[in-house]
């Protein structure tokens, strides 16, 4: 799963880096990436992208790997 890398990083670490709870130091507001699901009626909002990465990660690699060989 982590062979799969956009950007220099694999999805599933993009994903853990970004939908963090953080505090805003200067306003105190509170960014916790848990409420976007809890508002939109899906708790499980999180976890339900982070196993849809997993899986678009794994089906990426089978294709790539399924790929004939270039020769240079």
């Amino acid at each position: 799963m982590h062979e799969y890398i956009v950007h220099g990083r694999s999805p599933l670490v993009w994903i853990i880096d970004q939908y963090q709870v953080s505090i805003d130091k200067d306003s105190g507001i509170k960014n916790d990436p848990n409420d976007w699901g809890r508002e939109h009626g899906n708790p499980r909002y999180l976890l339900e992208l982070i196993l849809r990465v997993i899986e678009v990660s794994v089906r990426t690699i089978r294709i790539i790997e399924s790929l004939p060989k270039v020769e240079v």
